[in-house]
């Protein structure tokens, strides 16, 4: 009989089992690192000196914090902090509850739920440039088809001009995001309801309770981890706003609907001003760490509870 000469398998020395993670790894990281980190820095570099692209092609002179200092001293700067607050606010409030309502309608299960949960994704799925071009004609005096439907149901809406009033038209621009995103958080929610027992509102029922005390102290306690997700995802989407801005009213009527990141969008290639623009870009960049920040110490709370 042949001696079987089959030697066992090597065993892979230390270092390389260590570095194995990092190896299957390093195409995510090298991307993470050419989209996100490395544009970030140039930008964060850049905000430290004077660049202005119709003076020169390369940057200038360190300047320190001088362009920090003149973003907190620039009304038109405050002017886009305050829409993008305005527009936050307005935004997430409704966003939330009508995704919470239409959650709430879609949890009593009927023959067409199914259905309907499945065309809840559809207004989402549209491109954010798309959906402002949308409304915008939609939203048209003369041609519009919302305008029409509005003058016809409400005759007091007949003289507003949408997009021509300040007021309305940061309406009309957070009406674009919610159109988008309140489906899309009721899906989020039906699946929070769903993981709720059924015995727990059978409980509540048996105990007395009404629909209302049932949805108050039962259904909204067991949903607040998820609803606190849900606000600051959409909060900083909220703060994001860019696409509709462009393509829906353009920052008007005047600067009315000037978002921050429009407002640094136009500093860097309207004005040319790379080295301002960049140092508002980061002081969003800041803003987006604040709310992650406040995110995750609300989430710690949540679980020591």
């Amino acid at each position: 009989m042949v001696a079987s000469t089959v030697s066992p398998p090597r065993r892979r020395s230390g270092w390389r089992r260590r570095a194995e993670p990092y190896v299957h790894l390093a195409p995510a990281l090298l991307a993470i690192g050419l989209t996100t980190v490395y544009p970030l820095v140039s930008a964060l570099i850049t905000s430290f000196r004077h660049w202005r692209l119709n003076e020169t092609r390369e940057p200038g002179e360190f300047v320190g914090l001088d362009q920090y200092q003149r973003a907190f001293t620039d009304g038109t700067f405050y002017n886009s902090a305050w829409v993008t607050l305005e527009f936050t606010v307005i935004s997430v409030v409704l966003s939330v509850g009508l995704g919470l309502g239409i959650a709430l309608i879609l949890n009593n299960r009927t023959r067409l739920s199914a259905f309907t949960k499945a065309l809840l994704i559809l207004p989402f799925a549209v491109a954010p440039a798309l959906k402002g071009f949308s409304w915008r004609f939609m939203l048209n005096p003369d041609t519009g088809v919302y305008d029409k439907m509005l003058d016809t149901v409400f005759p007091f809406f007949g003289d507003i001009n949408w997009l021509g009033d300040p007021f309305w038209a940061l309406m009309a621009l957070a009406l674009t995001e919610v159109w988008g995103w309140a489906p899309l958080i009721a899906l989020m929610l039906l699946g929070g309801l769903g993981s709720i027992s059924p015995e727990v509102r059978e409980a509540a029922k048996l105990d007395g309770a009404s629909p209302w005390q049932e949805f108050w102290r039962v259904t909204f306690p067991l949903l607040r981890p998820l609803l606190l997700v849900v606000v600051f995802l959409k909060a900083v989407f909220s703060v994001k706003i860019f696409d509709q801005v462009v393509t829906t009213t353009g920052g008007g009527p005047g600067r009315a609907t000037e978002s921050m990141n429009f407002f640094a969008y136009n500093q860097g290639f309207t004005f040319l001003d790379i080295g301002y623009a960049s140092a508002v870009s980061w002081v969003i960049v800041l803003v987006l760490g604040v709310l992650a920040a406040l995110y995750l110490i609300a989430m710690a709370r949540q679980e020591a509870k």
